[in-house]
């Protein structure tokens, strides 16, 4: 049954997320404005398909665990609370969790080397919004198990991160500027242009994505008042999805060799990125 909601929750939306693309590439052929350049564009696809192997090897997997752990669970939300309660705390939690993973994708070494690629683009358009890294639905696997823990139904939170997924596809534009009262609670296109930027101000911030309201919380906040360079502060200069997935594990690896201890050695795979394309 989850497998199928999930299924036609993605049926929805997915078509609907094409044609925002499509609708947005003529508007910028029709304005020139160059927000899509073909080879950027052919990278983004190799990156996703790697990223949707990747889903579809483990998706079952990843249910079946969060089946099992849910006999786990610390609270019975499902008899605590009213359904429309179950699917509202679904929504919050998801995105707190998201957070913090995100967070941490730009904070640690190796999650870093995985995260890393889908910043590699130096456009921002909502064709970006696919540029998955290959292995990040295996990395998100330790930090999302803690849903069902808790006592979130697993088919709740499967249905309500799809739909949570294909809201951050709205953020990846340039066409859409403030969205007024909305720009308080939810990351917006603008907000997340901010993530985005290599801009010095912008480097690490707003790492939400449904809501913004945990960077308010939490010190990572930055709003969008000078224009936004995209990308990296190194970028990477290349359109190959394969070299884009590996380079900073290579960068890892390399100074791992170098370390004079395993306690180094160790710091440069868990500790601040070192060799951070987008340093801090």
């Amino acid at each position: 049954m989850t497998d199928l909601t999930v299924t036609q929750t993605l049926a929805i939306g997915l078509p609907i997320a094409f044609f925002i693309i499509f609708l947005e590439a003529v508007f910028s052929t029709w304005q020139k404005k160059s927000y899509y350049k073909t080879s950027d564009t052919l990278c983004t696809l190799g990156l996703l398909v790697g990223n949707m192997m990747v889903v579809l090897a483990t998706k079952g997997l990843t249910l079946a665990f969060h089946i099992y752990l849910y006999q786990f669970k610390v609270f019975d939300i499902a008899s605590m609370f009213p359904l429309w309660v179950m699917w509202l705390l679904a929504f919050i939690l998801i995105d707190l969790v998201f957070y913090i993973y995100h967070r941490l994708s730009h904070r640690v070494s190796f999650l870093w080397a995985i995260h890393m690629s889908h910043h590699s683009s130096q456009e921002m358009n909502f064709a970006v919004s696919f540029r998955q890294a290959w292995f990040g639905p295996i990395s998100k696997i330790p930090f999302f198990m803690i849903l069902p823990l808790i006592g979130l139904d697993p088919t709740i939170v499967a249905v309500a991160g799809s739909i949570s997924t294909l809201w951050g596809i709205v953020g990846h534009t340039q066409i859409i500027n403030k969205l007024g009262p909305l720009e308080i609670f939810l990351n917006t296109p603008s907000h997340h242009r901010v993530h985005h930027g290599a801009n010095k101000q912008y480097i690490d911030k707003n790492y939400g994505n449904l809501l913004i309201i945990w960077d308010k919380m939490f010190g990572t906040f930055e709003p969008e008042h000078e224009k936004v360079k995209f990308g990296l502060v190194n970028n990477v200069n290349t359109y190959n999805p394969v070299k884009i997935t590996f380079m900073a594990w290579q960068a890892i690896f390399s100074e791992m060799k170098k370390s004079e201890n395993l306690k180094q050695a160790l710091g440069c795979f868990f500790g601040p990125p070192k060799t951070k394309i987008k340093e801090t």
